[in-house]
């Protein structure tokens, strides 16, 4: 029995090295999300920075859409995977956040899911290499708040327009960025009032943007005040324009009264239609007097889905009274017109008095250049509720909603600085810096962290190396002679890819608000770390 006993094998060990006893399940859905996270990664890696490509998308509906915007791009995919799912809401979560790098987080995020096929080959478990992560993300993110970012005053109008051109040159508009950078900046600049300084946040649907179809995007400006994306409604002899406007917004119906049921009235006797024509008209003629007596000369009346909010009959009188009538405002836009021209919505024609009046400077129809088209602007108003609107003009619709998208992330760009007023350089610096850091931490680190660390860091590095690969220059010695800057303390230097070298971004102005970078790369983390850790995928009936 002794010597049967010595003839027993040894216990298998594993012969790739592994330390980690795992089911294999477990590792075939581990490596299933990963390929499919990084298959999103790759698709719209190509679209990163200012000579990144534009993607042209159609949709179901027939309609056709171009942008390079990481947030529109992923949005509008038609994404079936689970984990590939978890990125596209990662780059949704940037753009809430902080408006602009949404393209730069899935980017990331693909190199860390890349780093974590390596650790998880050396047996490391994906518990230890989330934890790495999570520390590595916060070592970098203290590394550049107090190594690298700049502090900015929001008085400083220059900087802010630098830090908007930046993020606009990687947009299909860029040509236009010196008109729409400072357009954006003074935008939001109007919404947070005289002192700019005491603001923690900004809400930007306090800024309405009117599209019009028509001219270039030279065209468009910003308007303080309020502009109807239509001109007014009117007849015969009507004004077309108000010097010194009180301006009433109604909610009731300036029509012939309706049963509340659909009834309908037979009328044989001519006598008797007659004296129905006449009481409309007397009706209809009482309302239009008690609009004039309390001072209104523009009357804004909101659309009605129950009857006719408004009629010829109505024109008619209210033009005779010199009125000037801006019809089928939309049921969402009254709480922003009121805030804008401090008027109160009226519901009954009784309930008029001069105190629920707005007041502008002045009021008309202005017909745009290059489409003829007319529109209603509202200037010289109080704005009590200190809102602001941009009039966007375009040749075609794909540049309009291009420009669209594009002003709003660059006003997304300022509310980030209101939110944390810290610039840091652009073209690679921040995470080249930031790698530089977290490898100098991994030196002084032990253990598994050590490894995590160093290919935490590795993984920053794809940010420079795209920027370099989409600009057609060779990515390995332009991130080896940009390691090489950092590491000889110059903080600032980035990619210049306009003359295909390495510059200090600070001197280009190539600068980007702080909060964008350490979003990504807190938001990236927490989505690899999610993915790291499932191991199984359960379909739910």
């Amino acid at each position: 029995m002794a010597s049967a006993a010595t003839l027993l094998p040894p216990p298998s060990r594993p012969s790739n090295g592994e330390t980690l006893q795992e089911r294999s399940k477990g590792r075939d859905v581990r490596t299933s999300n990963i390929v499919a996270a990084k298959a999103v990664a790759s698709a719209i890696r190509t679209s990163l920075g200012p000579r990144g490509m534009d993607k042209l998308m159609q949709l179901p509906s027939g309609e056709v859409l171009i942008s390079n915007d990481g947030a529109t791009i992923l949005s509008r995919m038609n994404v079936l995977h689970p984990a590939a799912k978890m990125l596209v809401e990662c780059s949704v979560s940037q753009d809430i956040e902080a408006g602009d790098g949404t393209t730069s987080v899935v980017v990331l995020a693909g190199a860390l899911l890349d780093a974590c096929s390596g650790l998880l080959a050396k047996g490391i478990h994906p518990a230890a290499i989330a934890s790495s992560f999570y520390n590595a993300a916060e070592a970098c993110v203290s590394a550049l708040s107090s190594g690298s970012a700049v502090p900015v005053d929001m008085d400083d109008r220059e900087s802010l327009i630098n830090a908007v051109r930046t993020c606009l040159s990687s947009k299909v508009v860029s040509q236009d960025s010196d008109l729409l950078a400072p357009l954006a900046v003074d935008s939001v600049l109007g919404i947070l009032g005289p002192d700019p300084g005491g603001a923690t946040n900004v809400d930007l649907r306090d800024i309405r943007m009117v599209e019009q179809l028509g001219g270039t995007v030279d065209d468009t400006e910003l308007v303080r005040g309020l502009v109807f994306d239509k001109g007014s409604t009117k007849t015969a002899g009507g004004p077309g324009k108000i010097e010194n406007a009180k301006i009433a917004l109604i909610q009731f119906c300036l029509s012939a009264p309706k049963t509340d049921m659909d009834n309908s009235v037979v009328v044989s006797d001519y006598a008797a239609m007659d004296r129905i024509l006449r009481d409309e008209r007397k009706y209809i003629l009482n309302m239009c007097k008690k609009i004039k007596k309390c001072g209104a000369n523009v009357v804004l009346i909101q659309k009605s889905i129950l009857r006719d909010a408004y009629n010829e009959l109505s024109l008619h009188f209210l033009a005779k009274m010199g009125i000037l009538v801006v019809t089928d405002v939309e049921r969402t836009d009254v709480e922003f017109v009121c805030r804008t021209l401090g008027c109160t919505p009226v519901p009954h024609v009784d309930s008029l008095s001069p105190e629920k009046l707005g007041s502008a400077d002045h009021v008309g129809d202005v017909v745009l250049p290059g489409s003829g088209h007319k529109v209603v602007k509202f200037v010289g108003v109080a704005n009590p509720g200190r809102t602001m609107t941009v009039l966007l003009r375009g040749s075609n619709n794909l540049v309009l909603a291009e420009a669209n998208r594009s002003i709003h992330d660059a006003q997304c760009v300022v509310r980030s600085l209101v939110k944390e007023r810290f610039l840091i350089a652009g073209g690679g610096a921040a995470e080249t810096e930031a790698s530089l850091r977290l490898r100098e931490l991994s030196m002084e680190t032990t253990g598994m962290d050590s490894h995590c660390f160093r290919a935490y860091a590795d993984a920053l590095e794809v940010i420079p190396y795209t920027l370099a690969e989409n600009a057609g220059l060779k990515p390995i010695e332009i991130v080896t002679e940009l390691r090489k800057a950092h590491a000889e303390g110059n903080v600032g230097a980035g990619i210049d890819v306009k003359d295909g070298c390495i510059s200090d971004m600070y001197a280009k102005n190539v600068i980007q608000p702080l909060l964008v970078t350490t979003s990504a790369i807190k938001l990236a983390t927490e989505t690899v770390c999610m993915i790291l850790k499932v191991d199984d995928l359960v379909v739910v009936a």
